[in-house]
């Protein structure tokens, strides 16, 4: 399971500024403030480019369904395609393309996030610190493809999650197989270590997640025939993205 949510992007002026500027060809950029939706640069009247949705031209700028935001012009992207295309050396604008997002995710699958270090920040709910704030629910982890006898495992393990997370923060007499007993008192580290070593590795955890669409291009290219739902799930999301072919190599359909 992968949930993503709250997803910004940033950077693109910039970017396209800086992508221009080996060339020096800044007079050429046709970008600025437009329609939200694609520009359908093949549909031409009159000579004119027109927005697929709303009809009007690029130059116009026009605003439509009341949004606004900065367009990528067809200079811009001609230009961004091919420098994408040529490899890592030539489209370093791709790494000052920004994008902030919030994922839920199994620990399993963050352990394979881990590998994109460069180009990446992370802050997580920590597990640490707030593994104790609420009982565990079968909804804490990640169980779609378990099946029955594995499912009867994951409860057990959720059972005596809840048990120890009760005697870390009450205290309590704790029956051993040696027939001996142990009293916790409230907030003894050693109940806590048995939160913390029995979690499984399906616990979701949630992390505000920043990288670039140069990490991206490498998570696509590497991930998207991945064995994990979660990794081909990220990966439609990529694509979802504006201006995605940049990321993907895929043409961006008439």
């Amino acid at each position: 399971m992968i949930k993503i949510e709250n997803v910004e992007v940033g950077g693109l002026k910039p970017a396209l500024r800086g992508m221009r500027n080996p060339k020096n060809s800044w007079a050429r950029s046709d970008s600025g403030l437009g329609c939200t939706h694609r520009k359908n640069w093949n549909k031409e009247e009159d000579g004119l480019l027109l927005c697929e949705n709303c009809s009007h031209t690029y130059d116009d700028h026009v605003i439509c369904a009341g949004h606004q935001q900065y367009c990528m012009g067809p200079n811009d992207h001609d230009l961004a395609t091919r420098l994408r295309n040529a490899g890592t050396d030539h489209r370093k604008y791709l790494r000052m393309i920004v994008v902030w997002l919030d994922v839920v995710a199994p620990l399993y699958w963050w352990k394979e996030a881990d590998t994109y270090k460069v180009g990446t920040v992370t802050n997580s709910c920590s597990t640490m610190h707030k593994v104790t704030d609420k009982e565990f629910t079968l909804n804490d982890f990640s169980y779609e493809h378990l099946m029955q006898y594995s499912m009867e495992i994951l409860d057990d393990a959720i059972i005596q999650l809840n048990f120890w997370r009760k005697i870390y923060l009450n205290g309590g007499q704790v029956n051993n197989y040696d027939g001996t007993d142990r009293i916790f008192e409230p907030k003894d580290k050693d109940a806590w270590w048995q939160l913390i070593q029995l979690l499984p590795s399906s616990y979701n955890q949630r992390r505000t997640l920043m990288l670039n669409y140069e990490v991206l291009a490498n998570i696509y290219k590497s991930r998207r025939g991945h064995k994990l739902d979660e990794w081909r799930a990220f990966c439609n999301w990529i694509e979802t993205l504006p201006y995605s072919e940049l990321i993907t190599g895929k043409e961006v359909a008439a």
